[in-house]
C-alpha cells in the first residue's frame, strides 16, 4: 500500500491532439478528494492541445492524487472528445452560417456537462429539458391524431414541429411554429422546403419559421445539408457516440 504521508508531483498529459474541455471539473474532482491538493492548469478549456503537452500539474498527497486520478481523467477525456467532435462538424460546414446543435441524447446525469462541451466546441445547445420548448414529434401525432393540442399552448412558448415529408412540412408550417424539424428528409426535399419557406408570406410579412435538418447526418454529408439553407442542423452523435480522447497522469 502507498504510505499515507508521501507527497508527489504529477502531470496530466495529452497523448494526442484534441480540443481541451473540463479542466475546472478535474480541479473540483481532486479538491473534493483532498482539499489540500494543488491543481495548476496549464491550458484553458477551448484550446487545442498536442501529444505530450502538459495540461495540468497536481501536487500533494500521493494516495489522494491516485484516488482522484481516474475520475478526473475520464471526465476530461469524455468532454474533450465531445468538444473535439463538435469542432470538426462546425469547421466542416464553413463558410455556411448554419448552427450545429446537440440533442437530448445524453448520458444520464451528465447532460449539463456534455452540453457545455458542445459549446466549447463552438456548437449550440438545442434543448436542456422538455419545458424549454414544445416539440411535437411523430409519436405525439400518432397519439393525438392531429395538431389540435397546439391550440392550447400558452402564448410565449416556443414551438417546434417535426415533419418527415414535404406534405407534413406544409401542414406544420401553417401553424407558424418557431422551428420545423425536417427529420430524415432527403436533401432535395429539404432544399424545396427552404425555397417554400423563403417565398412564403404570412400576414404580409416574411415567414419567421426556422428550419432544422436532423437524422442520418454525419461528417461526410453535413456540408451538403448546410448548403440547403437550413438554419439549424441537430446531431445526436455529438453526445451519444463519443470517442474519449487519450490523457494520462504521470508522476514526476
Amino acid at each position: 500500500s502507498i504510505p499515507k504521508n508521501v507527497s508527489i508531483r504529477a502531470k496530466m498529459i495529452a497523448k494526442e491532439e484534441f480540443l481541451l474541455c473540463g479542466m475546472d471539473l478535474a480541479a473540483d474532482v481532486f479538491k473534493t478528494v483532498d482539499a489540500s491538493l494543488k491543481f495548476k492548469p496549464q491550458v484553458k478549456d477551448g484550446k487545442r492541445v498536442f501529444p505530450q503537452q502538459v495540461l495540468a500539474i497536481i501536487s500533494g498527497n500521493a494516495s489522494s492524487i491516485l484516488t482522484a486520478e481516474r475520475v478526473a481523467l475520464n471526465l476530461v477525456a469524455l468532454l474533450s472528445g465531445i468538444a473535439t467532435k463538435t469542432a470538426k462538424f462546425v469547421k466542416k460546414i464553413q463558410p455556411f452560417k448554419t448552427k450545429i446543435t446537440d440533442t437530448r441524447k445524453t448520458i444520464a446525469g451528465l447532460r449539463q456537462l456534455q452540453k457545455y462541451a458542445v459549446r466549447v466546441g463552438s456548437g449550440f445547445n438545442h434543448r436542456l429539458c422538455l419545458d424549454e420548448m414544445i416539440l411535437v414529434k411523430d409519436n405525439h401525432l400518432k397519439i393525438m391524431g392531429n395538431y389540435s393540442g397546439l391550440l392550447r399552448v400558452p402564448k410565449g412558448c416556443k414551438i417546434e414541429i417535426e415533419a418527415q415529408s414535404l406534405k407534413e412540412f406544409l401542414r406544420a408550417l401553417s401553424f407558424k411554429p418557431d422551428i420545423v424539424m425536417l427529420d430524415n428528409m432527403k436533401i432535395p426535399d429539404i432544399q424545396k422546403a427552404v425555397e417554400i419557406r423563403n417565398k412564403l408570406k404570412i400576414n404580409g410579412s416574411s415567414c419567421l419559421t426556422k428550419l432544422e435538418a436532423s437524422g442520418s447526418i454525419h461528417l461526410g454529408n453535413v456540408k451538403k445539408y448546410a448548403a440547403t439553407g437550413v438554419e439549424i442542423i441537430s446531431i445526436g452523435e455529438l453526445t451519444d457516440s463519443i470517442e474519449s480522447v487519450d490523457i494520462s497522469l504521470d508522476i514526476a
